[in-house]
């Protein structure tokens, strides 16, 4: 199985080597050649192996070159109880009507991102010693929140690494702030940029396809990879979670082998909910990926006209790791619908110059076919948070309430009563301060008295990763503007 430029369908690497590169020197990202297939009998018997073999199987038809004993210490490292606090990696709650939550928030940081970034400095290592690459490794990462923390605790003192992060100054909650800026580690750096997500994101781009950024790193014996989505090591876990709950829903009883379900997904950069695709592309029973946005809408108007506009007021939100107007892996999804990479270029030319793009009719019908997409604002957002705390006494942390919103605006438009699977991305704790104010009408000042008042009032156990931020020192406070990331990067490389 090798890998393909969106933009480049003539290069042809294999997986180690678009885990190590991250992204394509033509700025494209690496898709697989073509998207194995699972059976249904396959993916039944995932319900008697634990997470860490689904993973090995499922990771086996996309990383070819990896050896079973490789895979197995990729994922049996990365997915244990010295990492989850849940045994079974991930937990699915019935919130009502055949609607599960697929909690996937129960690693060290308390989000979604741990499943893929837990794993990702294991695939990465191994990944460099196939690709014989003595190199040292900086790893850069722009983040909404939970990427970042996820990256930093993944590859903290990792050997042959260093990690710089940056985040929006304003645009992280304050529980994501302290947990990356208090972040331990001899080979981490942690940088707040004025602007938004987009601008870190679009800076880390243009960082990594700069010559000579990369030649002053190359005489440094360093070059650069990512932990952002944008990195196939860090989308493919992402595939795996999918496959892993229909299989547990199997083994309960809860639907038939061979039922269609539909799989909601709050959603910023496209990553979670293009990892649900590709399981629908390999043969997991899927009916409709319903894409769930906060205010910043650019997906659902995009999924419903086929026309991906950036250019809007961008909203700073109590969901804050979906305040995204760039979608970086929509550009792996128009690649899977066109197999055409001018087209990709084209179109993305067209969003880096123009700020919009229109798709084909083509791409609109395979959109419509797999998609369906929907919005809610904070307001919303805080009312949905309240109403199942009232009905059900189940906390759900902001980005999860957007889905859960957007979930039953669906159902309601569209009479579909199809079982439903919405991925869960964040614990509550980390949003302590919209969720109390959702569910009590007020929460304290201080941080962690939220934490204590948030525990009084869902009954869930403080992740003990949080409650240890109370008393840890902040080791980064360096705010630049967006023009200074290159040197900020070019700076911290000379201390390595």
């Amino acid at each position: 199985m090798n890998y393909q430029s969106t933009r480049n369908s003539g290069l042809s690497i294999s997986s180690a080597e678009a885990i190590v590169n991250g992204i394509s020197v033509d700025g494209g990202l690496f898709v697989p050649e073509e998207i194995p297939s699972l059976s249904l009998d396959e993916i039944v018997s995932y319900a008697d192996i634990s997470y860490p073999e689904r993973a090995a199987k499922i990771f086996s038809k996309f990383l070819t070159d990896f050896t079973d004993a490789e895979l197995k210490y990729c994922t049996e490292s990365a997915y244990n109880d010295k990492s989850f606090a849940s045994a079974s990696i991930t937990e699915i709650s019935h919130l009502f009507d055949g609607t599960y939550v697929l909690e996937l928030w129960h690693g060290p940081t308390c989000a979604f991102k741990d499943m893929a970034l837990q794993i990702l400095p294991y695939l990465l290592t191994t990944s460099l010693k196939k690709v014989k690459i003595d190199k040292k490794v900086v790893i850069l990462v722009a983040t909404s929140g939970d990427t970042g923390k996820a990256a930093l605790e993944g590859f903290a003192d990792v050997e042959g690494t260093s990690i710089m992060v940056f985040y929006p100054e304003d645009g992280v909650s304050a529980m994501q702030k302290k947990q990356m800026t208090t972040q331990d580690g001899k080979n981490v750096s942690v940088c707040a940029v004025k602007g938004n997500f987009d601008d870190c994101q679009n800076g880390v781009k243009a960082i990594f396809t700069n010559d000579e950024v990369k030649k002053a790193l190359a005489e440094k014996g360093l070059m650069f990879s990512s932990a952002n989505s944008i990195n196939w090591g860090r989308l493919a876990p992402q595939i795996i979670y999918y496959i892993s709950a229909y299989s547990e829903l199997v083994k309960n009883n809860e639907i038939k082998a061979g039922e269609k379900v539909n799989i909601t997904v709050p959603t910023g950069n496209f990553g979670n909910i293009l990892a649900a695709y590709y399981a629908k592309r390999m043969g997991l029973p899927v009916n409709k990926l319903i894409c769930a946005s906060n205010s910043n809408n650019v997906l659902t108007d995009f999924i419903e006209t086929g026309i991906y506009n950036r250019n809007r007021d961008f909203y700073t939100t109590i969901s804050p790791s979906m305040d995204i107007l760039i979608s970086s892996n929509l550009e792996r999804l128009l690649y899977i619908m066109t197999g055409d990479d001018a087209l990709i270029r084209e179109w993305f030319g067209k969003l880096a110059s123009e700020g919009r793009y229109k798709v084909n009719d083509d791409v609109k019908r395979q959109l419509a076919e797999d998609f369906a997409a929907g919005c809610c604002d904070d307001t919303q957002t805080e009312e949905t948070i309240k109403r199942i705390y009232a009905k059900y006494s189940y906390t759900l942390d902001t980005h999860t309430a957007v889905a859960v919103k957007v979930y039953e605006d669906y159902r309601a438009k569209t009479g579909d009563t199809t079982k439903t699977i919405i991925a869960s991305t964040a614990s509550p704790y980390k949003f302590g301060t919209a969720v109390l104010e959702a569910i009590t009408g007020s929460a304290p000042e201080d941080e962690f008295e939220k934490v204590d008042k948030l525990h009084e009032v869902s009954g869930y156990e403080v992740p003990a990763s949080l409650a240890a931020l109370k008393n840890k020192a902040v080791r980064f406070t360096r705010v630049i503007g967006r023009d200074e990331m290159r040197e900020f990067v070019l700076s911290e490389t000379d201390n390595i």
